[in-house]
């Protein structure tokens, strides 16, 4: 279902295998058909939202435009929440991005996924290595550090449900200002926006709460499994990691590491941000606008 074009984009719903009804953002759309479009995919519980600025940038760039899709998957956002609540895993939500490929008609794409999104990357470079023509990581690597995802998960799960808006753009800030003195208020309003959805003039957490009590179950006196036999495919690929100045998910010696194993990688650090970083704010959407101006 392709719905009327609005702030920029067309709303679109499509099947996912399993028929779940999982929805898209559509900006640009495929009249921009000579240039690679761009694929965005979301950290863990967030969804579509967390690009537009960036989609709008890139997708109305006076000199190249480029058609940009973002997606939600299955339990965020305006998609479907899934009975089964154990297909919130990655292989499952990378088979839903090929999905969305094929629905839009895409064979070929450039990347961009923020936090969990660049771990569906990795899978999709082991299922589909054909569909990535080059990727964007933001803010992670085939190795995830324990303390960051310990700290995801405690703030996913204690979370109180604000009463107003005011409140919720207020607990943003409190939990994750340490983290990102470069944003601004407008910026914080911003956030509040795609984290939460309106109902009736009360701000709600947009996502299936059995994603985030998933990671309760997560043993951290184990090591965490990591992903660098995907990496080592996704690494044939031109690739660009943003690093948050502040992040704590994911490391120098991860990152060192991803640079020995792909000679080219090219490195940005996202200065006055943590995990994951703002992706349209300046200096890194200059650098993003020139990557994918040579892929």
């Amino acid at each position: 279902m392709d719905t009327a074009r609005d702030d920029g984009f067309r709303a679109i719903t499509y099947r996912s295998d399993d028929g779940l009804t999982l929805y898209a953002r559509d900006y640009g759309g495929p009249e921009i058909a000579d240039r690679l479009p761009i694929i965005c995919l979301p950290g863990l519980t967030r969804n579509s939202r967390d690009f537009h600025q960036l989609a709008l940038l890139l997708s109305t760039d006076p000199a190249t435009p480029r058609r940009v899709i973002t997606l939600d998957y299955r339990g965020r956002g305006r998609s479907d929440r899934d009975v089964n609540k154990a297909n919130y895993n990655l292989r499952v939500e990378s088979q839903d991005v090929v999905s969305a490929c094929q629905h839009f008609g895409i064979d070929r794409a450039i990347f961009i996924g923020t936090s969990r999104g660049g771990l569906i990357l990795h899978l999709l470079a082991e299922m589909r290595p054909d569909l990535i023509a080059a990727a964007i990581l933001n803010d992670i690597g085939p190795k995830i550090e324990p303390s960051g995802l310990k700290r995801i998960r405690d703030y996913l799960n204690s979370a109180a449900t604000p009463s107003d808006w005011p409140e919720a753009v207020a607990f943003l800030k409190a939990c994750h200002s340490l983290y990102f003195p470069a944003l601004q208020e407008h910026d914080w309003q911003e956030m509040a926006a795609t984290i939460y959805r309106d109902a009736d003039g009360m701000p709600v957490a947009d996502f299936d709460p059995a994603i985030a009590a998933q990671l309760q179950m997560i043993d951290f006196d184990q090591p965490l499994s990591d992903l660098w036999l995907y990496y080592d495919q996704l690494a044939a690929k031109p690739l660009l990691v943003i690093k948050g100045e502040y992040s704590d998910l994911l490391s120098d010696d991860t990152l060192a590491e991803m640079n020995a194993r792909h000679p080219s990688l090219a490195i940005l650090e996202a200065p006055g941000q943590g995990h994951a970083p703002l992706l349209h704010l300046e200096p890194i959407f200059r650098h993003i606008r020139r990557f994918v101006a040579e892929a």
